[in-house]
């Protein structure tokens, strides 16, 4: 195998993995797609790189310059970690709730925190950033709820990989985020077969699951709506903390794939489709690792106190 000439070439090509004896139905295969195989352990570090590329194409952002972005970890330990590459300086803001081992990495690649009350959640973080990039015009708010790199950097690699890796798919599902996954993979995908379906995992009102936003919650992502997300969208599911919690542990488990809390939810989620349908193919999201996590005990610890716990750490 040729050396690749910079980490940030292994950005993306994902591998997939059938791990259908999980699913409730016979007739449904379920299909993960690893993306906390990259080498910043996330699906965010595609979107860091490609907002951070695109920034510097159009002169947004110029060497030196220094970067502000809110985020409850994934995105700002990519953006973090691409940014000490290039030599740019950063700042993420970022609740208080968050597991330490965020922080953790933030600090090991170099970034400033700037932490916001936690029980204000991540939109709290961003209506800070956005409050501080505009006093600081001179900064550059990359901004990823808005950033049209976000879900195109999905539409040109993600959803590719996906169909290229797994021609069969009926069924496509992640949860909703930054919402940036699902609506460029779920363009893609549908511009390909319309029969394709689109479904978005998110939390009940006012409960917390790891990496996902109800959109009833009072802030939906620009992205969300600049890509026409309620037409994309086939359906949606709602998974609860108890539900994310026993099937990330299941993932593990039964499957040996240590993923983060999200990715759990996921799985729940297209296992309530699987269920709901006669026969297909679904895809989910394995968004990160579970080692971001350990502190937070939802792997080991009694599950009623992991739950309980959940409802206050967001794990983004």
């Amino acid at each position: 195998m040729i050396p690749h000439e910079s980490v940030l070439d292994l950005i993306g090509n994902t591998p997939m993995v059938d791990v259908s004896n999980l699913s409730p139905n016979p007739n449904v295969r379920l299909i993960a797609k690893l993306e906390n195989q990259n080498p910043f352990g996330s699906v965010k570090d595609r979107i860091a790189k490609a907002m951070i590329e695109d920034a510097e194409k159009n002169g947004r952002l110029v060497p030196g310059q220094t970067i502000i972005e809110p985020s409850s970890g994934n995105t700002g330990i990519a953006l973090a970690a691409i940014a000490q590459i290039k030599g740019y300086p950063i700042k993420i803001l970022m609740p208080t709730s968050v597991s330490i081992e965020r922080r953790q990495m933030l600090e090991i690649f170099g970034a400033e925190i700037i932490l916001t009350p936690g029980e204000e959640g991540s939109n709290g973080a961003v209506a800070r950033a956005i409050e501080m990039a505009k006093a600081n015009p001179e900064w550059c708010f990359l901004y990823q709820y808005a950033n049209d790199a976000n879900p195109r950097a999905h539409y040109e690699n993600t959803g590719p990989e996906i169909l290229r890796d797994c021609p069969q798919i009926t069924h496509f599902v992640a949860g909703l985020g930054t919402s940036g996954t699902l609506m460029g993979v779920g363009r893609f995908l549908k511009e390909q077969n319309q029969d394709i379906q689109v479904v978005a995992v998110e939390p009940p009102l006012g409960e917390l699951v790891e990496g996902l936003r109800n959109l009833d919650e009072g802030y939906i992502p620009p992205v969300f709506d600049n890509w026409h997300g309620r037409e994309l969208l086939d359906r949606k599911r709602v998974v609860r903390p108890r539900e994310s919690i026993e099937w990330t542990r299941r993932l593990v488990r039964e499957c040996g794939i240590f993923s983060g809390i999200s990715a759990g939810a996921a799985l729940a989620g297209a296992a309530k489709v699987a269920s709901e349908i006669e026969e297909g193919t679904i895809v989910f999201i394995v968004c990160d690792g579970g080692w971001k996590y350990l502190s937070t005990g939802a792997y080991t610890d009694d599950l009623d106190e992991a739950e309980a716990r959940a409802e206050k750490i967001i794990y983004f």
